[in-house]
């Protein structure tokens, strides 16, 4: 059997997108192996949104060549997608294959190797039979391509096409899920607010899909990856705040509080819309957890100016950040501005920013501590004996329980926190319900009381 083995970097497109090409192999007859394991193919899904991702992206290949002798790397991605555009070549790499092709890279091997192609026909790997107790959450794409053009971001470069997938596909996809024992599906698109502007057929938008899918028997928890904050309707308000199966978890990126250094990026808002959205979404969304990522570093950010992202963390109280530092991308307009800030200013901002935002992130999970809080099991932690989850508003639970459990929604008591999220136990009955005190618990998320956000002029 030929045996190929899967990298991805990068955002949750790219590891749907990844899981799509995996498909596409099995169905050729080529056997999955781990990337840690010999192969005669590695695939590598890359990512190219900073200057680290590049560097990763690249050690991934040369790591790949060096465990295997003699194989083939095939590059795909969005560093792949910039390789091509300044016409440059990776040494290490067999094969590049377009981002924008992605989903035939099965096809681009074919072509390219003729003696893998023989080999697969000749002996094709038998069908995989999955675990169904590996089934958690499903990662759904629904739409890709980004017109927005914030000043440091490639993202237009690499996949320009705007493009919104039918509903009627999307919806058969997440019920095809469901029977196969998924109990959540994440939603995934590189501008996903947008989703079905661009359909060309009058579909729903982003929140009557929500609707429809909450029809879905089976579908427990509907979770929104990632939204711009211009794109958070009152209507998609209404949805998330009344349709129980929606998670109460956004997670709108911020990238700066400073309104000189927003308009230099190119964002379509300004701080105080921010402070707006937050306090409108704290009081009509019940244990609403929102989460952001941040860039530090921007040219021409200076004190002051990282001191406004500094108030708006303090104000809006992140359940959690991604923080990263400005890495200038060949080709976008941030990359030739002056005022560049020095690496060990950005070193020194993001370790100031990171203790700022770890201290909401604590202060979100204490308060909840003594609740009654469902889980969905994902599995092992590490190589300890618990168990761990995800809340419906993000925070990571550890429990002990058996592995039985994984895939499986549950109840659980939040005891103390953990440099993550919080440690808890599993609340059983001898009829294997789950109950607090003797009164079965629903879904309630009117305990948690609103946020107030208190910036000071």
């Amino acid at each position: 059997m030929i045996r190929v083995a899967f990298a991805t970097l990068g955002c949750k497109v790219n590891q749907y997108e990844t899981q799509r090409i995996i498909d596409t192999f099995e169905e050729q007859g080529f056997a999955i192996v781990g990337f840690d394991e010999p192969a005669e193919l590695y695939v590598i899904n890359s990512c190219s949104v900073t200057q680290l991702a590049e560097k990763k992206s690249l050690q991934m290949v040369r790591r790949a060549t060096r465990q295997t002798p003699g194989t083939r790397v095939v590059l795909t991605g969005c560093m792949a997608q910039f390789t091509l555009l300044r016409g440059e070549t990776v040494a290490e790499a067999a094969l590049i294959v377009p981002n924008t092709d992605k989903m035939r890279t099965v096809h681009y091997v074919l072509e390219a190797f003729p003696d893998i192609r023989e080999r697969v026909r000749r002996d094709p790997a038998p069908p995989v039979l999955r675990n169904p107790y590996e089934r958690t959450r499903a990662v759904v794409k629904i739409q890709d391509g980004c017109n927005v053009r914030c000043s440091f971001c490639s993202i237009p470069y690499t996949r320009p096409r705007m493009f919104s997938r039918p509903y009627t596909e999307v919806l058969d996809e997440i019920r095809r899920l469901v029977d196969e024992g998924f109990k959540e599906v994440v939603l995934t698109g590189v501008l996903i607010g947008s989703y079905g502007e661009e359909t060309g057929s009058g579909g729903p938008d982003l929140a009557e899909l929500l609707q429809r899918m909450a029809r879905i028997d089976g579908l427990e928890r509907i979770r929104i990856s990632s939204i711009e904050l211009t794109q958070v309707t009152d209507r998609l308000i209404d949805v998330c705040a009344s349709e129980p199966k929606v998670c109460p978890h956004l997670h709108i990126p911020l990238q700066s509080g400073d309104n000189g250094i927003l308009q230099e990026m190119n964002r379509p808002y300004r701080q105080q819309d921010v402070l707006a959205l937050a306090e409108k979404l704290y009081s009509r969304i019940s244990d609403l957890a929102i989460t952001t990522d941040i860039m530090v570093g921007f040219p021409g950010e200076d004190d002051a100016a990282f001191e406004q992202t500094c108030r708006v963390v303090e104000a809006v109280q992140y359940a959690r950040a991604h923080i990263f530092r400005f890495s200038p991308r060949p080709g976008t307009p941030a990359a030739q501005m002056s005022d560049q800030v020095p690496d060990h200013e950005k070193e020194r901002r993001s370790q100031q920013l990171a203790n700022l935002c770890r201290r909401y992130r604590e202060q979100f999970v204490a308060a909840r501590l003594g609740r009654t809080v469902r889980v969905l099991v994902e599995g092992k932690q590490g190589k300890g004996s618990l168990m761990r989850g995800l809340t419906d508003n993000y925070i990571p639970v550890e429990f002990a329980g058996g592995s039985h459990l994984a895939g499986q929604l549950v109840w659980a008591r939040l005891l103390e926190t953990t440099d993550e999220g919080a440690l808890g136990e599993l609340v059983t009955t001898s009829s294997g319900g789950y109950e607090d005190g003797g009164l079965h618990l629903l879904p309630n998320r009117a305990e948690a009381g609103t946020v107030h956000l208190r910036v000071r002029g």
